[in-house]
């Protein structure tokens, strides 16, 4: 059958699919790794059809899948590309699907393209089972597709396939692909074993490197140093995706823990990955703030400092000041007394409104406004002994419980000793000053 193929295409004239199309599994034991997608597969063809999306990085098996089922259900399948199918296309599958017995499969590869108007006319299809629905998306479900739809698939999470799986992956397109097998070329397994780890779990970039190899080599025996620089390749990375909201965030989590080297580690995954550098450095100056605050002031000033020098620089010279950060913020002292501090005071004004600014702490420039009671009683702090401590500074019926309090940590230790004792002095002064108050009344 595979002969009969390829004699088409040479005869035609026709150029070779990839060696990725050409050995695409087409049965349930050619699938290697994705164990929860082989129970689906499973359950599948001995009837328990259910609606599913595959979720998973490029490479890792989602393409495979479908053909598998196109194989096995030749009459009942249907694909669908989201990049160039729309509205027109669901109508012919489902108006196809009236006509069948037993409920169609349609397959919609990058399902995340389609609009929430597509999403919502595959919805009553999905809903009533006149088809059962593989979609199949890089991006995450949860952001990607309608609720409503999501809430009646099954979601198959895909990992990256494992090195030794890819590894099994080539070796089989080795023994089955005639073309390959016409060059008459061979590669080491040590050789074999370093394209399927260049491939960082991505089947399809395995293959495609593999036939890439094979085909530009001009020994008869293949090994790894002639194919050094053929594997270097960009690690694989989104700049709106989950690779891009998860390293940062375990970046931050990192720097939050202290730990200096994984901080390291992750921060140079993101920039060898080409992550947007003011990207990472507007993060930086949120942990500055949110982890560390007044623990040490110092950090904050360090990362805007890392900007001005990366933004002066450019890559590549200027990363090292954003490493330079990095250990600073790692090393520093944590705290986040002022990140609680902020929900406190959002908390506060949510539940307390807009209360007015009290009379004595207004500015009075006109005669109008100082017969009104505006600055009355105002006590100017530098001309008072006890610095103005008897004033009432917050709105009328705001409690004066304490927003902002410090921990036991680098600067905001001498903070903490500071804050307390004017609060302690302020209550020992308001105390006094009311004993006074009734003395006298």
């Amino acid at each position: 059958m595979q002969i009969v193929f390829y004699a088409i295409h040479i005869l035609m004239k026709e150029p070779m699919p990839p060696l990725a199309f050409r050995v695409r599994p087409k049965e349930l034991t050619e699938l290697l790794g994705q164990k929860e997608a082989k129970a689906f597969l499973e359950d599948f063809i001995q009837g328990k059809r259910r609606s599913v999306m595959l979720w998973g990085p490029p490479g890792a098996g989602k393409t495979s899948i479908a053909n598998i089922l196109n194989n096995i259900f030749p009459d009942s399948y249907f694909a669908i590309s989201a990049v160039t199918g729309g509205i027109k296309e669901i109508r012919g599958v489902t108006q196809e699907a009236r006509k069948k017995v037993v409920p169609p499969i349609v397959f919609i590869d990058e399902v995340h393209r389609f609009t929430k108007v597509q999403q919502d006319a595959l919805l009553p299809h999905v809903e009533s089972g006149d088809i059962v629905l593989v979609g199949a998306t890089t991006e995450n479900p949860s952001f990607s597709i309608t609720s409503p739809l999501l809430s009646r698939l099954q979601v198959i999470a895909l990992k990256p396939l494992k090195a030794k799986d890819v590894a099994h992956i080539l070796a089989n397109a080795l023994a089955r692909d005639l073309p390959l097998q016409s060059l008459n070329r061979t590669i080491s397994q040590e050789g074999l074993n370093a394209v399927a780890k260049a491939a960082d779990g991505d089947a399809r970039s395995a293959l495609n490197l593999l036939e890439l190899v094979m085909l530009n080599s001009e020994k008869e025996h293949i090994d790894i140093p002639d194919i050094k620089e053929l594997l270097k390749r960009p690690l694989y990375h989104d700049r709106a995706g989950d690779a891009h909201y998860d390293l940062i965030s375990v970046f931050h989590k990192c720097v939050r823990a202290s730990d200096v080297d994984a901080s390291l580690y992750w921060l140079g995954r993101m920039l060898e990955a080409g992550e947007d550098r003011l990207f990472i450095l507007r993060r930086m100056i949120r942990m500055a703030s949110e982890d560390i605050g007044m623990a040490e002031p110092h950090a904050l000033r360090i990362v805007i400092s890392a900007k001005d020098a990366f933004t002066t620089l450019g890559s590549p010279e200027g990363e090292l000041a954003i490493y330079q950060a990095a250990v600073y913020l790692a090393c520093a002292p944590k705290s986040n007394a002022l990140y609680l501090t902020e929900l406190k005071v959002k908390k506060l004004i949510e539940a307390s409104g807009t209360p007015a600014v009290p009379l004595s702490l207004r500015n009075a420039p006109t005669r109008l406004m100082r017969d009104l009671g505006y600055a009355k009683g105002y006590i100017y702090a530098h001309d008072d002994p006890d610095g103005a401590l008897t004033m009432q500074y917050l709105p009328e019926g705001i409690p004066e419980d304490p927003l902002y309090l410090p921990k036991d940590a680098g600067f905001e230790k001498r903070l903490k000793e500071i804050i307390n004792a004017r609060r302690k002095a302020k209550r020992n002064r308001s105390e006094s000053y009311r004993k006074s108050s009734e003395k006298q009344s």
